[in-house]
């Protein structure tokens, strides 16, 4: 069994969690911005502005506790470890039952623009948390040097 488990160091699992907030995080911000264009909204600078109030909010209060928590968690690893112990098994868990409620959200009747909102506030709080990974992962990759 071991033979077939895909190990990397830390230095890879630092890499594909920033790599994958910092994806999602732009898949959510591309969705945004594009009902914005499309529904040609009166005041989409404010729902957006919103929006990015919203996401300083979460990447305060929520997302950089748990990015410090994973990186908590990350950086003492030593050796190889799975390819997907970025992440905890609950977190796994969380993220599909974020997925699922996303796609309920674009399927509901809530106008696009009120629901950018929402995607603006997750997705650019989920690009900002990203960058903390990537700056440790920096810092651990010139400190090897």
């Amino acid at each position: 069994m071991a033979k077939i488990k895909p190990a990397v160091n830390r230095r890879v699992l630092l890499f594909l969690a920033g790599l994958m907030w910092l994806s999602v995080g732009t898949m959510l911000l591309y969705l945004s911005f594009s009902w914005l264009k499309a529904s040609h909204a009166h005041g989409a600078f404010l729902f957006a502005g919103i929006g990015v109030v919203v996401a300083l909010v979460v990447h305060h209060f929520g997302f950089l506790k748990l990015v410090d928590k994973n990186l908590g968690r990350i950086l003492p690893m030593e050796g190889s470890k799975c390819v997907f112990a970025f992440m905890t098994w609950k977190s796994y868990i969380i993220i599909a039952i974020m997925v699922a409620m996303g796609s309920l959200l674009r399927q509901s009747p809530i106008p696009k623009p009120y629901l950018s909102i929402i995607y603006i506030g997750i997705g650019l709080a989920l690009l900002l948390s990203s960058i903390r990974y990537l700056r440790v992962l920096l810092s651990q990759t010139s400190r090897r040097r």
